[in-house]
């Protein structure tokens, strides 16, 4: 049920963004949350993964299969964990200085507690992971570039 999109526009390669996205077992490293990651598999265009979330006096562990089209799109498929469902999305797009990135999220939680828990904060917990990713580019890649500019714009859907 509860859905974001948001579309950005970063100083950084739509390849260094993918490599960012695509590296999930770092994402302890930096993303709010995200307290576990493990590979289960990989080859050259998928992966598995279980992702462990805590949040207060909840900690769940998930696991989806990613698939990963270099360098414009990563989809994650939910497979097993808490959820009724979960959709996610990011497609990188060159622009000049740098690449457009569009993300999407949709899910929904088997429990009516957690989903109520989450369903408080959501979209300001799912603004903090962006802006997560976008400090870990930072982080990895440098500052922005001269003449490049950090844009956010409201997206409709993964369209």
């Amino acid at each position: 049920m509860p859905t974001h999109a948001e579309t950005k526009r970063l100083p950084y390669t739509p390849e260094q963004m993918f490599d960012l996205v695509a590296d999930v077992r770092r994402y302890p490293e930096f993303l709010p949350w995200c307290v576990g990651a493990q590979v289960v598999s990989r080859t050259e265009g998928e992966l598995i993964a279980d992702l462990t979330i805590g949040f207060k006096m909840f900690r769940e562990t998930f696991r989806s299969r990613v698939t990963l089209e270099r360098p414009e799109h990563v989809h994650v498929e939910y497979l097993t964990g808490p959820f009724r469902y979960l959709n996610n999305h990011w497609n990188f797009t060159a622009v000049p200085g740098g690449s457009e990135v569009r993300f999407f999220v949709d899910f929904e939680f088997r429990s009516r507690l957690l989903q109520a828990v989450i369903g408080t904060v959501f979209n300001e917990a799912v603004r903090l992971m962006v802006r997560a990713f976008e400090r870990r580019a930072m982080a990895l890649y440098g500052r922005d570039r001269p003449g490049a500019k950090l844009t956010a714009r409201p997206n409709p859907g993964p369209g």
